[in-house]
């Protein structure tokens, strides 16, 4: 399996690059992407709305994330890995980036007009809806911490799967322009 940018590596490519969004956003985005189309025809880049002007390690970089996300998307037993900011930083910060990558990776399925939601499974409705929640996470003054680290934990593992599990589905069926239509 392709070895996976850190995110300090993906936050000071995208800071080469100019551009705005965080790691974690841009990690949910490319996995959403995923999820419609073939490896290959996700471009990072193109993703984020940008050209490539002579900075092609930061290009490298988010190719080599793409690269890692969909092997790791592809392959159930190794599992995703979410490009999130360490244990260290503070569990506020944490929780922001968790909103950021549902956020992006909604924006990244959503990218494509081929998904008709209403023709996927319960189950995969049932994530993208949790999914919109989720971009509104965020710590009260005075939770306490021990418990919303393990919330943060769950939601992650949450997001993890349920990400995989859209994978799988989306990609394992053709698109719905080529399903047979029935009278």
């Amino acid at each position: 399996m392709p070895a996976s940018p850190s995110y300090r590596q993906v936050e000071e490519a995208l800071a080469q690059l100019g551009v705005r969004p965080t790691p974690a956003e841009v990690h949910g985005l490319i996995c959403g992407a995923l999820c419609i189309a073939q490896t290959p025809a996700v471009r990072p880049l193109t993703l984020l709305g940008e050209r490539v002007a002579g900075d092609t390690i930061s290009a490298a970089v988010l190719d080599a994330l793409r690269d890692a996300s969909a092997a790791a998307l592809a392959d159930p037993q190794a599992g995703l890995t979410l490009l999130l900011p360490d244990d260290e930083v503070p569990l506020a910060q944490r929780t922001r980036a968790l909103a950021a990558w549902c956020d992006g990776f909604l924006f990244g399925v959503a990218g494509r007009s081929e998904l008709e939601l209403e023709r996927c499974s319960e189950e995969v409705r049932e994530v993208v809806g949790d999914f919109v929640e989720f971009t509104r996470a965020a710590l009260r003054e005075g939770d306490d911490a021990e418990v919303e680290e393990g919330a943060y934990a769950e939601l992650v593992e949450y997001i993890r799967v349920g990400a995989q599990l859209m994978f799988m589905e989306l990609r394992g069926r053709p698109p719905d322009h080529a399903a047979p239509t029935l009278h």
